[in-house]
């Protein structure tokens, strides 16, 4: 397998993929346990809570590294890309990384953004204004909730559920099967949300119960999402600032789509945008553009049609 860049593992009871889903496990239960290391009888929005956890996330994110190291040592797997490239983080393709998968995902959200323009009480020129605007951005660095939100989560989750993850899992299930399987432990790990809904009752048990399920199945369809984008490209940054920008917009608001006085032209906008996404999402995500192969493909016995 010297074409691949990889030594034939060792064997071992369990073998690769068994290895890749311990780490993957370990690693998902690490992330989530540290935000529960704090003692704290206030709500995860509060300020106070937010610094403490930022603290535990970082700390993890920081050792995450670890476990893909660990991974390789216990695999005897020795891939030919360094383990920062392998983990997304390199200079080749850098600019067409920052640039095409966060178009692309704006024009899924071309619905959304087209809603939120027609409701917006600014005009085009005051918008530009507050966005240049030093002040604006003091104070959205103030605010613990946005450096949450936008910054911190995004960079945190996608180091740890991706960058980290699919390394170990995509020699085990190969890059298709590994997009699909990656987003499970990103799922999983969403549902301590519902601990603090019930803890501060938060609404009914039933409907939390809801709420979590329909969590689970949209942060596992969107942890799919920026698996393809990791794998296509071989960065980091493009699931970073996709999973920034979806925090910002948030689940698309259909229900207000269909009450909305341009209500036909609005939905031609959502219908248009997931068109032109599903015919751009090859051809945007091109690995050619990123340096081909990329690194993590490297890993695959069988690179298949998500690495080409």
């Amino acid at each position: 397998m010297a074409e691949d860049g990889l030594s034939a593992p060792p064997a071992a009871p369990g073998g690769p993929c068994g290895a890749s889903v311990l780490c993957c496990l370990l690693l998902a239960c690490s992330y989530v346990g540290s935000l529960y290391v704090w003692r704290s009888d206030l709500p995860r929005d509060h300020p106070a809570v937010i610094k403490r956890r930022f603290t535990s996330v970082l700390i993890v994110s920081a050792l995450s590294p670890v476990f893909v190291w660990t991974w390789k040592e216990s695999t005897g797997i020795r891939p030919g890309p360094s383990l920062l490239a392998l983990m997304g983080i390199r200079l080749e393709g850098l600019v067409p990384a920052v640039i095409l998968p966060l178009v692309l995902t704006m024009v899924l959200f071309l619905g959304p953004l087209f809603q939120l323009a027609l409701d917006c009480p600014w005009g085009f020129i005051d918008g530009v204004r507050v966005a240049v605007d030093p002040c604006f951005w003091a104070l959205c660095l103030s605010d613990m909730r946005w450096l949450r939100n936008q910054v911190v989560a995004p960079l945190t989750e996608e180091l740890v559920f991706r960058a980290c993850m699919l390394p170990m899992l995509v020699p085990c299930a190969g890059p298709s099967a590994a997009i699909f399987t990656c987003p499970l432990f990103f799922g999983v790990a969403h549902f301590h949300h519902v601990i603090e809904l019930l803890r501060f009752r938060q609404g009914t048990v039933s409907g939390i119960f809801l709420s979590a399920v329909f969590q689970f199945s949209y942060t596992a369809v969107f942890g799919a999402y920026t698996a393809f984008i990791f794998i296509r490209t071989g960065h980091l940054v493009g699931p970073v600032l996709c999973h920034s920008f979806c925090n910002y917009m948030g689940f698309p608001a259909l229900s207000a789509a269909l009450d909305h006085p341009q209500r036909l032209t609005l939905l031609s906008f959502y219908l248009l945008g997931v068109l032109l996404f599903l015919l751009l999402l090859f051809p945007m995500t091109d690995p050619l553009f990123y340096g081909s192969p990329t690194p993590v493909c490297s890993l695959a016995a069988v690179p298949g049609s998500a690495c080409s």
